[in-house]
């Protein structure tokens, strides 16, 4: 089975609708260590506010926006009115395998088998609102600073999100070789085969059809639609 085109993931999501303690409805802040991710924004409105060393920024979303955002970017998923988005995401599996780390306080983020207890999947609706105010409680220090021109406890949340993910990069190594990278290096094949006249490659064409692997699962961000593709 092909991977989706450049060996990307796919998910439909609708923002959560819980007020925060900032007064805020949406999702859980968090960013990816080596995955660009997009939004592709089909329904409603929204926004997205996303933290980097450069400051604070609150994006609006409305159908027919694009936006993407590269590793270490914090981002938040921000409702307003049935906002509903399909994510590309780069590296498909990384994500899966840990490739994500919560805002969560600095206290949870310095204890892995904490943090791990923390950013476990929620089972309820109870258990994924308790996971996205503890993020929202470690992002907003963050947030301010930056605001206030201090991007020193962003610097510590990416060197505590770093130090937390380490240990995994060894077993994301094989998932990305075997997915993104395989992809690329299957376009090189193809182009020489095509400089050399050999066509023998598009007799393997044909259409791949899949459907949800999960329905309304409870996401980082939001109610979440989940696509595993084969690689």
């Amino acid at each position: 089975m092909f991977p989706l085109p450049g060996g990307i993931g796919l998910s439909h999501l609708c923002a959560y609708e819980w007020e925060a303690e900032d007064g805020v409805c949406g999702g859980s802040p968090h960013l990816h260590l080596a995955c660009t991710e997009a939004y592709v924004v089909t329904g409603g409105r929204g926004a997205v506010q996303t933290l980097d060393v450069g400051g604070y920024r609150e994006t609006e979303l409305e159908p027919g926006v694009v936006a993407w955002f590269a590793p270490g970017t914090v981002h938040r998923m921000v409702q307003r009115e049935d906002l509903r988005i399909t994510v590309l995401m780069q590296n498909s599996g990384l994500p899966e395998a840990g490739d994500a780390v919560f805002t969560f306080p600095p206290s949870i983020l310095a204890d892995p088998v904490a943090y791990a207890e923390a950013a476990a999947m929620p089972e309820d609706e109870d258990a994924a609102r308790r996971r996205r105010d503890l993020a929202v409680e470690g992002y907003l220090p963050i947030r301010d600073a930056l605001v206030a021109g201090d991007p020193g406890p962003l610097r510590d949340f990416h060197r505590a999100a770093v130090a937390l993910s380490a240990p995994k990069v060894d077993a994301w190594i094989p998932r990305w070789r075997a997915g993104a990278l395989a992809a690329a290096e299957l376009t090189g094949e193809h182009l020489e085969a095509l400089a050399n006249g050999d066509a023998s490659h598009l007799e393997r064409s044909g259409i791949m059809v899949t459907g949800p692997s999960e329905v309304d699962g409870y996401g980082m961000c939001g109610r979440r639609t989940e696509y595993r593709m084969g690689s």
